[in-house]
C-alpha cells in the first residue's frame, strides 16, 4: 500500500511537472508577436530625435554644396587677396560640414541607444518564460535514470512525460523563434552602434584637420589684405567708444545704425554739378529710393546646430527673445549670415564676444555668445566668410536680424519653418 501511495505521489509529481512545462511553454511569446508594449517609450521623443538627424544631414549636404561652389570661385579669383578670402570661406564651409556630420553621428548614437534599451526590454520579456521552462526541464533531468527502472510507477511517469513533451516541444520551437529573432536584432544594433561611433570619430578627426587648415588660410588672407586695412584701427577705436557710451546692446546697435546711415548718406552724395546751359529747362534730380522699401538680404544661420529658442519666446528670466538661439558644437565655426560690413567686434557686457554686421539699406545682424572673433571692425565680409568661433562644451549662439531698428523673424528667410 505504501508503494502504491508512493507511486501515486510520484505520478502526481510528474503530472505537476508536465503541467508546469506546458504552462511555461504557453507563456512563451509567439514568434509573430513583435508588438510588446514597453512602458515609458514615447514615440514623440523618438520622432524628434529622427527629425534632428534629418536636419543635421541636410545641414551637412548644404555646407558641402557651399564649399564646392566657393572652391570653384576661388580658382577664378582675380587676385591673391580675393583668392585667399574665398578659400577661407570654402574651408569654413567644410568645417561646418564636419560639425553637421558630427551632429548627425551623435543623433544616430542617441537613436540607437534608445532602440537598444527597447530591445533589451523586449528581450527580457521573451527570456523570462524560457528561463522558467529551462528550470522545469532541469528539475526533470535531476531525476536519476536508475529510479525510473526500480521505483513503481516510473515507467508510467516516463511514458506520460514523453507524451507531454511530444506536444510541448513543437510549441517551444515555434515560440522561441521570436527570441532568436530578437537576439539577431540585438547583434545588428550593436554593429550599427559601432558604425555610428566610427563615423563620429572620423568626423572629429576631419574637423580638427580643417580647423588647422582654416587658421593657415586666415593668416594668408590677412597678409594678402593688409594694404586694404589702413583705417581699421581708427574705426575699431570709434566702435569701442560707442560701446562705452551705449546703455545696453540695443542702444549700441542703434548708435551703430545711426553712424552707418550717416556714412551711407555721405557716400551717396554726388560731386558739384556744372551749371546747365538752360537752367529753366533743367529737370529736378530724381529722389533717392527709400531705404525701407528694400527687401531682405539673402540670409543663413551663422553656425551649425539645433534651434533651442525662437523669436518671441520668453526665457527663464522673463525676457522675450528678439532672435534665434542655436545650440552649437563646441568650438563651432561662425560665418557671416550675409554680406555686409563689420560695425562692432569684441567683448560686450556679459554677452561674450559679439559681432554687429551692417548690411546696408537699414539691415543689421547681431551675433552673441562667441568665444573668439576673427573679423575686424571696418572689414567687408561676404556671406559665408569666417567671422568667429563659439566656445567649448555646448555653446549657445544667438543671432538677431534688424531692419531700421526693428527685430525681423529670421525663420522665413532661412527656410526653417
Amino acid at each position: 500500500m505504501t508503494g502504491g501511495v508512493s507511486g501515486m505521489a510520484k505520478w502526481c509529481g510528474a503530472a505537476a511537472l508536465a503541467g508546469a512545462l506546458a504552462m511555461a511553454a504557453a507563456r512563451l511569446p509567439a514568434a509573430e508577436g513583435g508588438a510588446i508594449i514597453l512602458p515609458g517609450m514615447a514615440g514623440t521623443t523618438l520622432d524628434q530625435e529622427q527629425a534632428a538627424l534629418k536636419a543635421a544631414r541636410r545641414q551637412a549636404e548644404d555646407a558641402r554644396g557651399r564649399s564646392q561652389r566657393l572652391e570653384q570661385q576661388a580658382t577664378m579669383a582675380r587676385d591673391e587677396a580675393d583668392q585667399a578670402r574665398r578659400r577661407a570661406a570654402a574651408m569654413a564651409a567644410r568645417i561646418q560640414e564636419s560639425e553637421a556630420d558630427i551632429q548627425a553621428a551623435q543623433a544616430r548614437i542617441t537613436i540607437i541607444a534608445r532602440l537598444q534599451r527597447a530591445q533589451a526590454a523586449r528581450l527580457a520579456a521573451r527570456q523570462e518564460p524560457v528561463v522558467k521552462l529551462t528550470a522545469a526541464l532541469q528539475m526533470m533531468a535531476r531525476r536519476p535514470l536508475a529510479l525510473t527502472l526500480v521505483q513503481p510507477g516510473s515507467m508510467t511517469d516516463a511514458v506520460h512525460m514523453r507524451a507531454v513533451l511530444g506536444n510541448v516541444l513543437p510549441a517551444i520551437r515555434e515560440r522561441t523563434a521570436g527570441l532568436r529573432a530578437e537576439l539577431d536584432r540585438s547583434r545588428e544594433l550593436r554593429a550599427t552602434a559601432q558604425q555610428a561611433a566610427d563615423a563620429l570619430a572620423r568626423g572629429r578627426t576631419e574637423l580638427k584637420q580643417r580647423q588647422a587648415a582654416l587658421e593657415q588660410l586666415e593668416a594668408q588672407k590677412r597678409l594678402a589684405a593688409r594694404d586694404y586695412r589702413s583705417n581699421a584701427g581708427l574705426e575699431s577705436e570709434r566702435a569701442l567708444a560707442l560701446g562705452e557710451k551705449a546703455r545696453d546692446i540695443v542702444d549700441l546697435m542703434d548708435r551703430l545704425e545711426e553712424a552707418g546711415d550717416l556714412r551711407d548718406r555721405l557716400a551717396q552724395l554726388s560731386g558739384p554739378l556744372p551749371r546747365p546751359a538752360r537752367p529753366d529747362q533743367a529737370q529736378a534730380p530724381a529722389p533717392q529710393q527709400n531705404r525701407a522699401s528694400s527687401g531682405p538680404p539673402p540670409y543663413r544661420l551663422p553656425v551649425i546646430g539645433q534651434l533651442v529658442t525662437g523669436m518671441g519666446e520668453v526665457n527663464d528670466s522673463g525676457v522675450r527673445s528678439r532672435g534665434l538661439t542655436i545650440a552649437a558644437q563646441g568650438g563651432a565655426q561662425a560665418v557671416a549670415p550675409t554680406a555686409g560690413r563689420i560695425a562692432f567686434a569684441g567683448p560686450y557686457r556679459g554677452y561674450g564676444q559679439i559681432l554687429i554686421i551692417d548690411h546696408g539699406q537699414g539691415w543689421t545682424t547681431l551675433i552673441t555668445g562667441l568665444h573668439r572673433v576673427t573679423a575686424t571692425v571696418g572689414e567687408a565680409v561676404r556671406q559665408g566668410d569666417p567671422v568667429g568661433v563659439a566656445g567649448s562644451g555646448r555653446p549657445m549662439v544667438t543671432v538677431e536680424l534688424r531692419r531700421n531698428g526693428r527685430p525681423v523673424d529670421i525663420v522665413p528667410l532661412v527656410g526653417l519653418g
